[in-house]
């Protein structure tokens, strides 16, 4: 099973298609080098499929890509997850690359947050570091995700973010990880 998005504004134009129990495939096109890395390595890590396509207005900024990016990765996977049965809910992931250690800890609640503290200033290339933070509160906000994703320790910006792009894959993967015992992964009876 997949869910496709299109999504047209002045800014951006948007094609997705996504499956959230895949193998990590993935065809990636928005225009922008790093972005396209990141999203590249949260769909390897958490073994979603993910084929995307954006046309956005990277003449002016980034920002519209980054975030209608983020939009439509979290409508779909709010797709995909709810109703929520018989899976983890819960997942935490902690990944290093070199000196750099992000942790990702997320709740599939149904109730959209995002705790975000990434040590991390400036650009990567031609790639404002403020754009993942705009990136990921566009999806869990879409998604009805809780997530706090938090810098432990690190000095290499590009090691930073893309530790936090596949520990927010790990987490997602384990969260989403099918548990026949847990029907309801709520005492509510419903999410």
């Amino acid at each position: 099973m997949s869910t496709k998005i299109e999504r047209e504004t002045k800014e951006t134009k948007i094609s997705l298609e996504l499956s959230l129990y895949g193998e990590g495939e993935n065809s990636i096109e928005t225009g922008i080098g790093f972005f396209d890395h990141m999203l590249e390595a949260f769909s390897k890590h958490s073994l979603i499929d993910l084929n995307l396509k954006c046309q956005g207005d990277i003449e002016v900024d980034f920002h519209h890509s980054v975030e209608d990016v983020g939009i439509v990765i979290g409508k779909a996977l709010r797709k995909e997850i709810y109703p929520i049965e018989k899976v983890e809910r819960f997942g935490e992931a902690g990944v290093v690359m070199d000196e750099a250690l992000v942790s990702t800890t997320m709740d599939l609640s149904n109730r959209a947050f995002l705790y975000f503290d990434l040590k991390c200033d400036g650009d990567i290339g031609d790639f404002d570091t403020e754009l993942v933070e705009e990136f990921f509160r566009a999806l869990t906000f879409n998604a009805g995700i809780s997530a706090h994703i938090s810098t432990i320790r690190g000095k290499n910006k590009h090691h930073i973010v893309e530790a936090a792009f596949k520990s927010f894959a790990v987490a997602l993967r384990r969260a989403v990880t099918k548990n026949e015992r847990v029907k309801i992964p709520s005492t509510k009876g419903v999410l």
